[in-house]
C-alpha cells in the first residue's frame, strides 16, 4: 500500500474472515512527533468502527532513525 498517496475521501478495504469487505473512508491523516505521540487519540476508542494505519514518518536520521509516526484515520462506511 502507498501509504503516502492516500487522501482525505480515499476508500480503504479490509477484506475479513467471514468473507465480508469492511470499507473504511480516511478522514485525516496527521505526522506526530515521537515524543509527543497522542496514544490516547490514536488508540482510543470512537464509539463507532474506525480503522488507523500507523508507520513511521518524519525526519530521518542515519544514527536514530525516523522521529515520527504518520496516522491515518478511517472511519466505517460500508460492510459488503
Amino acid at each position: 500500500y502507498g501509504l503516502g498517496a492516500l487522501k482525505k475521501g480515499n476508500k480503504v478495504e479490509v477484506h475479513r474472515q467471514d468473507g465480508k469487505t469492511a470499507v473504511f473512508e480516511i478522514y485525516g491523516i496527521e505526522v506526530f512527533e515521537t515524543d509527543n505521540f497522542p496514544g490516547d487519540r490514536v488508540y482510543g476508542s470512537k464509539g463507532t468502527p474506525e480503522l488507523r494505519v500507523i508507520t513511521c514518518g518524519g525526519g530521518f536520521t542515519k544514527e536514530n532513525g525516523y522521529d515520527g509516526n504518520v496516522v491515518v484515520f478511517a472511519r466505517l462506511v460500508e460492510v459488503r
